[in-house]
C-alpha cells in the first residue's frame, strides 16, 4: 500500500523549512524536497553571508576614524580567502543545524528536484510521492537582463562563490542588494560605480530617504551614477568593458548584475497542472496560500509578496495554523519592518511619506531629525543621521517611522513593535530616551517639520 504524506514540500528555503517543521511538529507526516542547499537563498546566498560581507567591509573606515579617538589603527591586508573561507565554513554549521531542526520533528529529507505531475503526487526523480497538499516554496533567483555579453557578469550568488577579489567593480542596479553589494566592495577595498538606469536609487523607498541615502553612499566611495544603463559588456585583455546607453564605456575587473530576481518556477510542472501564474513567473495565491489548482499551495518569494525572510516565515506559520491548526493566525503586510545594510544602515516601517500623502491627504504631520552623531564629532567622519517619523494628525497615529544611521534595524526593529501596538505620537512623547544614543531622537522630535 503506497503511504500518503499529509504535506510534500518543494523547496526548503526559510518558508519551506519553517511549514514543514511546524507541520510535522503537529503530527503531520512531511517530506520536504530540495535540489540545492537547506536554508535557501537567506542561509546560502543571501541575509546571512551578505551580512558577514557587511560587517568585513566595515572595518576599513572604522580604522580611519579611529584616529580621532587617539587610536593608531591600520588596516595591513585584506584576505578575500580568509573571508570565504570563514564564510563558508558557517553555511555549511547553519546547513546541518538547518538538517536536524527538520529531521527533529520527523520532517523526511528527500534530495533531488520536484516536480508536480497532479494535485496529490510530486516526482523526485524516478520516486513518486503520494500526498494530500503540496506547498512550492521554491523562491526566487536573480535576473540578469539579456544584453550581449551577459553572461561575462555576475550575480548576486555567483560572488559568494568568487574565488578572488576584484580591484574595480560595476554594479548594476538601483535596488537594495545593489546598494548593499556596492557598499560592500567599497569598503573592501575595489574602486566602485553604480550604475542604475533610473533617476535615484532605492525606489520604493521614502524619497526623502532615497535622497540622503545617495549623498551619504557617495562619501565612502561608491561612485553613482543614474539614467545611465549597461546595453553590453565585452572582454579584452582580462577585463570586462561595459558599454552604455549614454555612449560611454568603462573597464573594470567585475560586472555585477543587481537588477531583480524572478520567482523559480520553472521546470515545476505548474504550467502543465494549469497553476496560474503572472507574467514574471510567480505563482498566484489566495490568502490561504492555495493556488486556482486545489490542493497546491505556495508561500514565500515564489508568490510574489515583499520578498523578505521574516515575511516566508510568517507565511509559514499561517499556513500550518490554517491546514493543522485551529486557523486564528494571520499575517499583516502592512507594517513590515525593513533594514537595508549599506553604509549607513537604513531602517524602515510603515508609509513612506509619499504614501502617507496619498492615503491621508493634508492629514499626515512629518517629523524629521538630521545631526552628526556624538561618535562622528571626534571621529572626523562626515557621515549623518536622518530620522523621520509620519503621525496621521486627526489620530495622533505613527504611520512610519524611518532611519539612515548606525544600527538603524536594530533600532527599527522596536519602532515596529510600537506601530504594531498602534503607537501615537503622544506614547512616543511621554517615553524616556537612553542618554546619549542616536534612537533617543525618535522620542524627542518635538516640532512638526511640514504637513502634507
Amino acid at each position: 500500500m503506497t503511504e500518503v504524506y499529509d504535506l510534500v514540500v518543494i523547496g526548503a528555503g526559510s518558508g519551506g523549512v519553517r511549514a514543514s517543521r511546524m507541520a510535522a511538529a503537529t503530527g503531520a507526516k512531511v517530506a520536504v524536497v530540495e535540489d540545492m542547499f537547506l536554508g535557501g537563498t537567506c542561509v546560502n546566498v543571501g541575509c546571512v553571508p551578505k551580512k558577514l560581507f557587511v560587517y568585513a567591509s566595515q572595518y576599513r573606515e572604522q580604522a580611519a576614524q579611529a584616529a580621532g579617538f587617539g587610536v593608531d589603527a591600520h588596516i595591513n591586508n585584506f584576505d578575500w580567502a580568509t573571508l570565504k573561507t570563514n564564510k563558508d565554513n558557517e553555511i555549511n554549521r547553519l546547513n546541518g543545524i538547518y538538517k536536524n531542526v527538520l529531521e527533529g520533528p520527523g520532517v523526511e529529507i528527500v534530495t533531488g528536484k520536484g516536480e508536480v505531475v497532479s494535485p496529490t503526487q510530486v516526482r523526485v526523480g524516478d520516486r513518486l510521492l503520494d500526498t494530500k497538499r503540496i506547498l512550492v516554496a521554491t523562491g526566487g533567483w536573480p535576473f540578469k537582463p539579456a544584453i550581449p555579453g551577459a553572461e561575462l557578469a555576475m550575480d548576486s550568488n555567483d560572488v559568494f562563490a568568487m574565488e578572488s577579489f576584484p580591484e574595480s567593480v560595476v554594479v548594476v542596479g538601483g535596488g537594495y542588494i545593489a546598494v548593499e553589494f556596492a557598499g560592500i566592495f567599497s569598503g573592501l577595498g575595489a574602486h566602485t560605480q553604480l550604475l542604475y538606469r533610473g533617476d535615484r536609487i532605492l525606489r520604493g523607498f521614502d524619497e526623502e530617504v532615497r535622497s540622503f541615502v545617495s549623498e551619504e553612499v557617495a562619501k565612502v566611495g561608491v561612485q553613482i551614477r543614474t539614467q545611465v544603463d549597461v546595453v553590453r559588456i565585452e572582454e579584452s585583455q582580462g577585463k570586462k568593458i561595459c558599454h552604455l546607453s549614454d555612449g560611454s564605456t568603462i573597464s573594470c575587473d567585475m560586472v555585477m548584475m543587481a537588477t531583480g530576481r524572478t520567482a523559480k518556477t520553472a521546470g515545476l510542472g505548474l504550467e502543465a497542472l494549469g497553476v496560474e501564474t503572472r507574467k514574471d513567473g510567480s505563482i498566484i495565491a489566495d490568502e490561504r496560500f492555495e493556488t486556482n489548482v486545489k490542493g497546491v499551495f505556495a508561500l514565500g518569494d515564489v508568490i510574489g509578496t515583499p520578498a523578505l525572510t521574516p515575511v516566508a516565515l510568517e507565511q509559514g506559520m499561517v499556513f500550518v495554523s490554517q491546514q493543522f491548526g485551529d486557523g486564528s493566525r494571520s499575517i499583516n503586510y502592512d507594517l513590515i519592518p525593513t533594514a537595508v545594510f549599506c553604509q549607513p544602515n537604513i531602517g524602515t516601517v510603515g508609509l513612506t511619506e509619499e504614501q502617507a500623502s496619498e492615503q491621508y491627504p493634508g492629514d499626515v504631520d512629518v517629523y524629521t531629525s538630521e545631526f552628526r552623531a556624538l561618535k562622528h564629532t571626534v571621529s572626523g567622519s562626515t557621515e549623518r543621521t536622518l530620522m523621520k517619523l509620519l503621525v496621521r494628525r486627526s489620530d495622533d497615529k505613527v504611520l512610519g517611522a524611518h532611519m539612515v544611521g548606525e544600527e538603524a534595524g536594530e533600532i527599527i526593529q522596536g519602532i515596529a513593535v510600537a506601530l504594531q501596538a498602534g503607537a501615537t505620537k503622544a506614547h512616543f512623547d511621554r517615553t524616556l530616551g537612553i542618554h546619549p544614543t542616536g534612537a533617543e531622537e525618535f522620542v524627542t522630535m518635538r516640532s512638526v517639520t511640514r504637513v502634507v
